[in-house]
């Protein structure tokens, strides 16, 4: 099965063009990998080439700046493995790391605040804030 996937993903009337460009943007990411110091390789990753054209995303603004001003550099040293380098485009793309992602937590209202609310929701004339607040305490979780 492993081997007909990958038969057809080479094959040019396949998905030989995708396999091509999957391969050039990992040969890419490896020399762009070897350019950066230390702390920015893993911080910065190939996202396409086109025509010349290198993007970058990189997980923060302050690595986006510092690897715009090594530009011409990285473009040379990338145009050192065979591909044309002329333009790198950097773009600020945080990594979603899904494992990172909290799920909301319950606030419960005081019973003081509760009090405050619902004085304030008595004094106030009919209207769409009053029915706000009484919703708000209707749904609210209290704190014993």
């Amino acid at each position: 099965m492993h081997a007909l996937l990958e038969h057809f993903l080479d094959t040019a009337d396949g998905a030989g063009k995708v396999m091509a460009h999957a391969r050039l943007l990992l040969k890419l990411a490896r020399r762009l990998n070897k350019a950066l110091p230390a702390g920015l390789g893993d911080a910065a990753t190939v996202a396409n080439y086109k025509s010349g054209k290198v993007v970058i995303h990189a997980t923060n603004g302050a690595v986006a700046a510092k690897i715009r001003q090594m530009g011409q550099r990285l473009c040379s040293e990338l145009s050192q493995e065979g591909v044309e380098c002329n333009v790198m485009d950097v773009k600020v793309q945080p990594r979603q790391i899904p494992w990172q992602s909290r799920p909301s937590t319950e606030k419960p209202l005081s019973a003081r605040t509760c009090g405050v609310l619902r004085g304030t929701a008595e004094e106030l004339p009919a209207g769409p804030l009053r029915s706000a607040l009484e919703t708000l305490l209707a749904r609210a979780a209290r704190r014993e």
